[in-house]
């Protein structure tokens, strides 16, 4: 192309033969097509240009510099395509997409972008300096965490309505069928929207429900879930499929439970982990997505809740050589990151750090982590087997579930390791009751804990929109803010705005107690006290529960009183 273009110009009388070969030595130390170099050197216009190569190729000529390229059409080629080939889609007109290219003979680029997209192309012809600066200009219309924004959920339906897609109802489904669906191009781009739109949201969790006479898509954003969409019924087969496909699951297998994981590439440096569970429901499958992002991470405890003083105690108590260290709390609030930041802390060259997870949501250099597979026998009892003989110092589990796993982990704690690990409790005091009830005896939990904490998450406040709100004295009584502390603080909350879609609140903030284990507390437990009684000598010797955390925030205006009193139950009995 680029000899023939040169000769072209030449005969045209648009260049010299001088010209030319300044302009393909140049093009052959720095690479890149004749033409873009050719206008670079200004031998030669943009404008002379596209028109000589509209006249020679028989397709019309764009300046793009002069025509918007909406949104909707730049997404439906990939970056890396339009970069690789010098490319942009300028209009679409129905099974029609119009993409403006510097060699319109290019036969592969227009069979790749058709390949991609699903439409038939129609080439124009335009200047390569034109098309990079397009590229650069529509592609770079993101947001600062490199994803598309302005989705156009409302026009992707309509384009979903088009397609022939019959929801397979019976047990046995036709794979191949299943597979055509999940490639048709409107099925990929709404996938695509969904996994992109969640984390444009801020959302930790994608929800994707097949009912009866409706399916439906739900985001959990700051804790609680939104409805997004409702795609029509017939694509539920269709979508499951494509996620399975993209997660490596068996698409055939709709009977039983599947976990897997999709890595989606966002920009050249960032990546995007979805921890994927497919559930079979009565109407089809419902599949959850966790997004898993590194960049996002919060390692730096001051940041994640913590007061002074309780930090104090947690990183003191990690920083000894032996011992038990364990993090409390539902499902979903925050414990891993807790002790990811403990073991973010801990990892020093001179220090051997294992970990049991299941699942390992983040990796981290310097760190030995373990998948568990239950169904080979690999089990947090019989990775901390190995563990011990694996000359370890800190050991991190990531759920004591039972007493062969607490047993093991105990005696490791009274060997010279520190572990660290996670329990299902409601509070720091019922975590030392869950373990007796386990059936560890109550000298090796006094013996081996050093300190509990336990943790909720509440949304914060939004900065945005955040405004002060009066509050009744009665209410604080009630949420138990210490009477001597009303009319000292000033309560807000968020008005709703844009930035927090309407909902007053941005982001979240953990509410933290951390109980440590004081001579005490160690006697209450041998003679075998009750959580309540050793609740209350806790906070006795200076203990702060997780209502008063939480209630420091709301005092401190990063909370809502709502919030305190949904993330947290009352300390005494009203």
């Amino acid at each position: 192309m680029a000899a023939r273009l040169g000769e072209m110009l030449i005969r045209e009388q648009l260049i010299s033969l001088q010209q030319l070969h300044k302009a393909q030595t140049e093009q052959q130390t720095e690479g890149g097509k004749l033409g873009y170099h050719l206008t670079k050197l200004g031998f030669i216009s943009e404008r002379e240009l596209t028109q000589f190569l509209s006249r020679q190729y028989g397709v019309p000529a764009i300046a793009l510099d002069e025509f918007e390229i909406e949104s909707e059409v730049v997404r439906l080629v990939p970056q890396e395509l339009a970069e690789k080939h010098k490319l942009i889609p300028v209009n679409r007109a129905g099974a029609s997409l119009i993409v403006a290219m510097s060699d319109p003979s290019n036969i592969f680029a227009v069979d790749d972008v058709k390949f991609k997209t699903g439409y038939n192309i129609e080439v124009v012809v335009a200047a390569e300096a034109s098309i990079v600066e397009a590229i650069d200009k529509y592609y770079n219309q993101q947001d600062s965490s490199g994803l598309l924004n302005d989705l156009d959920v409302d026009e992707l339906m309509d384009d979903l309505d088009d397609i022939e897609a019959e929801v397979q109802q019976e047990e046995s489904a036709n794979v191949f069928s299943l597979t055509e669906q999940a490639d048709d191009p409107p099925v990929v781009r709404l996938v695509n929207v969904i996994l992109v739109d969640a984390i444009r949201r801020g959302a930790s969790d994608i929800h994707i429900e097949p009912y009866e006479k409706e399916f439906r898509v739900r985001y959990r954003v700051d804790g609680n879930l939104m409805e997004v969409m409702r795609p029509p019924n017939k694509l539920r087969n269709a979508i499951s499929s494509r996620i399975k496909i993209m997660a490596q699951l068996d698409i055939a297998e709709r009977r039983l439970p599947q976990d897997g994981r999709i890595k989606l590439k966002l920009r050249k440096d960032s990546e995007m982990d979805y921890r994927v569970s497919v559930c079979p429901t009565l109407f089809g499958e419902k599949i959850v997505l966790r997004l898993l992002d590194k960049s996002n991470l919060q390692l730096d405890m001051t940041k994640l809740g913590f007061d002074t003083e309780q930090i104090d105690i947690w990183m003191g108590e990690i920083a000894k050589p032996y011992g038990m260290c364990l993090v409390t709390g539902p499902t979903g609030s925050g414990k891993t990151t807790t002790l990811y930041s403990a073991l973010s802390a801990l990892n020093k060259e001179d220090v051997n750090i294992s970990t049991a997870e299941d699942p390992c949501e983040f990796n981290f250099a310097g760190i030995n982590q373990v998948q568990m597979h239950e169904d080979i026998g690999l089990n947090f009892a019989a990775a901390l087997r190995s563990f011990l003989r694996q000359d370890p110092d800190i050991i991190m589990v990531g759920e004591i579930r039972d007493f062969e796993t607490g047993e093991i982990a105990v005696k490791a704690a009274l060997t010279g390791h520190m572990v660290l690990s996670t329990l299902h409790t409601n509070d720091a005091p019922s975590t030392v009751t869950r373990m007796l009830n386990m059936g560890i005896e109550p000298f090796l939990v006094t013996a081996a804990v050093n300190v509990v904490v336990a943790q909720r998450l509440g949304r914060r406040i939004c900065e945005q929109c955040k405004v002060p709100v009066d509050v009744s004295k009665e209410a604080l009584l009630d949420a138990e803010v210490p009477e001597s502390l009303i009319g000292t603080f000033q309560p807000m909350r968020g008005r709703g705005c844009d930035a927090c879609g309407k909902t007053g609140y941005k982001g979240r903030v953990a509410f933290y107690e951390v109980l440590k284990m004081r001579d005490e507390l160690k006697e209450l437990i041998l003679n075998g006290a009750s959580t309540l009684e050793i609740k209350h000598e806790a906070i006795k010797l200076g203990f702060k529960t997780l209502r008063m955390g939480a209630i420091k925030h709301f005092m401190a205006g990063v909370t809502t009183l709502d919030e305190v009193l949904g993330r947290t139950v009352a300390d005494f009995e009203q």
